[in-house]
């Protein structure tokens, strides 16, 4: 099998796989806590007066991150099944193009990979697109200020590229001008600070369910970029065999 078939079979299989298992993770986690976040969101609506704007809030339902739109004139999947289906087909979605990426790279470095190097990616994977942006921005609940999404978009594509790029160095050119070149790059962003919310303003949910999002989210992006990981290694080693 070519090299190119071997990485987009890999990729869709362990994106079903991994998608299907964090929509599961997600159903009794993070979007229980957003359904519980979006009714302290409405109260706070209907407590605003006609003239002020509503606040646009981002939040969470899986390890990428998308924005929460409410709007009163706009359409939204109904509570329940239907919005379980979008919210599967969105973490299929996610989750092969993630795949794509990843066992590309792992291609890249030829050998015959496992799922241990494919572990070891996934981690990495984690610490790049979670842990290094969620320093700066954290998951959010629905009904939380937040800066313009502009704003915050950059400062994660930035966080994201830079951290991938420290930790490159660190591994794969192990001198000590690398290292110095590495820790310079992850740390640059955060040096900058990320895009800080409107002052005045407070999120409309609770701040020890706020903590529990937190905490909720990153284990939830453990286990997709873990996952990912290692299945990515497994399959791709076994097509490519």
């Amino acid at each position: 099998m070519s090299l190119f078939r071997s990485i987009v079979f890999t990729a869709v299989l362990v994106g079903s796989i991994v998608g299907t298992a964090l929509t599961t993770v997600q159903f009794f986690g993070t979007s229980r806590l957003i359904a519980q976040a979006e009714v302290y969101e409405k109260a706070g609506e209907t407590r605003q007066p006609a003239d002020v704007a509503t606040i646009v809030p981002p939040g969470h339902d899986h390890a990428a991150m998308a924005d929460h739109d409410h709007e009163e004139a706009g359409w939204e999947p109904a509570d329940g099944l239907e919005r379980t289906a979008f919210t599967l087909a969105a973490n299929i979605l996610t989750a092969i193009g993630y795949a794509l990426a990843l066992t590309g790279l792992i291609s890249m470095r030829g050998g015959a990979p496992g799922w241990r190097e494919g572990l070891m990616w996934g981690l990495a994977g984690f610490a790049c697109v979670v842990i290094a942006p969620m320093l700066g921005l954290p998951p959010e609940l629905p009904g939380t200020p937040s800066a313009p999404l502009a704003d915050r978009q950059a400062w994660w594509i930035a966080t994201v590229a830079a951290t991938a790029c420290g930790l490159a160095l660190i591994a794969f050119h192990r001198k000590p001008w690398t290292a110095v070149a590495a820790i310079a790059l992850i740390a640059a962003p955060h040096v900058i600070g990320a895009p800080a919310a409107p002052e005045g303003q407070h999120a409309l949910a609770p701040e020890a369910l706020e903590h529990q999002f937190i905490a909720a989210a990153a284990m939830t992006s453990l286990v997709f970029w873990a996952l990912l990981g290692s299945l990515s290694g497994t399959f791709f080693r076994h097509f490519e065999a």
